[in-house]
């Protein structure tokens, strides 16, 4: 039809993912937009099918009825290349119902020689019927001119209280809010934890592998801290994304990822830790996120529970090493993400909210420490009692460190200053930030180290 397409026109942004595959928006997408000088609150919404019992569609429909009654107007986006269905004039009978301010946009009539394509759609009783082209932003403006017309004064809709749920600029975003994007691969809980975390069904969660396509957001505020979560799509293989909106929704989870303060890493305990999920970790690590390591599903891992299907050599091996003790699986689980080994580590279960109280405090923690400052003089000092000659370095590749400064943070990088212009050894960088986690903390942020000769 369009939706999503003239949902990104309104509101300046490619925030909703547009294809032509039918059936890609599936959550309540929200964006803010101004219209001669009225701010506006805009909801995309999925594909509505009032009578579908199938899962998803029924999921669609009950977060479309939730946008309807938050509604001032609504907008019906029709295909005007195509035929008035059955399923457009139930649709309509519904939208009544709401009773909200009805406009239906014809969509798809991209020049006047077209504008006959409307005829047909006057059988839904709708008087407010406005061609338009979303694709090239023909006919919107009188669209949002008559959408306007009909809104409630300013004083009853304070949208600017009203957090946006697009990516804001640096500017807009409150200083004290911190981005967490809910990352890994597909159905291991992250639309569960997001419900859990936010209290509420803001997404769409079934036992389909990749049910979530677009970025969810949702602002929660606890103890007078705001934290923005970013329910992400599910990360798949390339060879295993063959939809395009697949394909589109692991481009904006990584972006989404790349935007986020701390990245929360949702780990399937019943399957453990696969290379996929070694390679989504990574994505977050180079990246420079924060990372919180959670690992769902643990309520099954107890009750003894097991995933359906042949299990596979791994699971046979974990199966062997005392299964529910926490312990033990997490010493397993470092080992094969060893790279993380400054992430902490949570054990919950979404579906039953046990362990999520852990979350909050670890967030706040690991902020903090995304942000700390060491002085100049303050490193200088710590450089003062290292033993270098610990350090596994091949001779001919050792430098002398001559002082050392934080350059920035979030994340935390430091930059050496050396008697020569060598690239630092893997192992005398390793050694150096292992160092600098002993004597400052740092807790589940990756450290970065550059190093400059002095001239």
């Amino acid at each position: 039809m369009g939706k999503s397409t003239l949902f990104n026109r309104i509101v300046g942004s490619r925030r909703a993912i547009v294809g032509d595959e039918p059936g890609i928006t599936r959550d309540r997408l929200y964006g803010n937009a101004e219209w001669n000088g009225r701010k506006l609150r805009i909801v995309d919404t999925g594909g509505i099918v009032p009578d579908e019992k199938a899962l998803i569609p029924a999921e669609i429909f009950r977060q479309a009825r939730v946008a309807l009654d938050e509604s001032s107007a609504i907008i019906m986006v029709v295909d005007g290349r195509s035929e008035l269905a059955s399923p457009d004039l139930e649709l309509v009978r519904l939208l009544r119902k709401a009773n909200r301010p009805l406009f239906v946009a014809v969509n798809k009539v991209d020049s006047d020689k077209q504008s006959g394509l409307i005829d047909d759609f006057h059988r839904l009783g709708v008087k407010q019927m406005f061609p338009i082209s979303a694709e090239h932003s023909r006919g919107i403006d009188d669209l949002l001119d008559a959408v306007v017309a009909v809104l409630p004064e300013p004083a009853a809709i304070d949208v600017a209280e009203i957090p946006s749920e697009e990516s804001a600029s640096a500017e807009e975003k409150s200083p004290s809010e911190i981005k967490v994007a809910i990352i890994g691969h597909p159905n291991v809980g992250k639309s569960s934890l997001l419900n859990c975390l936010t209290a509420s069904d803001r997404a769409i969660v079934s036992p389909i592998p990749g049910t979530t396509r677009d970025a969810v957001d949702e602002v929660v505020e606890r103890d007078g801290q705001r934290f923005r979560f970013i329910d992400t799509a599910g990360i798949r293989r390339k060879g295993k994304t063959h939809l395009m909106a697949e394909k589109l929704s692991v481009v904006m989870a990584r972006k989404h990822l790349e935007a986020a303060d701390i990245a929360l890493l949702v780990i399937d305990a019943t399957e453990g830790v696969s290379q996929l999920d070694a390679s989504i970790a990574g994505y977050a690590h180079e990246s420079g996120r924060s990372t919180i390591i959670v690992v769902n599903k643990w309520d099954l891992m107890l009750s003894g529970q097991k995933k359906q299907g042949r299990p596979t050599k791994a699971e046979r091996i974990r199966e062997t090493k005392r299964p529910g003790d926490q312990n033990a699986y997490e010493e397993r689980l470092r080992y094969e993400l060893k790279f993380l080994s400054y992430a902490p580590m949570v054990f919950i279960s979404a579906q039953t909210g046990k362990g999520i109280d852990k979350i909050f405090p670890l967030l706040q923690e690991v902020a903090a420490e995304r942000r700390k400052r060491v002085t100049t003089s303050g490193m200088n000092r710590f450089l003062e009692r290292v033993d270098f000659d610990r350090a596994s370095v091949p001779m001919r590749q050792r430098v002398k460190i001559l002082y050392m400064t934080q350059a920035s943070v979030a994340p935390p990088t430091f930059v050496l200053f050396t008697n020569r212009a060598v690239k630092l050894h893997f192992a005398y960088q390793r050694f150096l930030e292992n160092q600098i986690r002993a004597a400052f903390g740092f807790m589940g942020t990756p450290i970065w180290i550059k190093n400059r000769a002095r001239e």
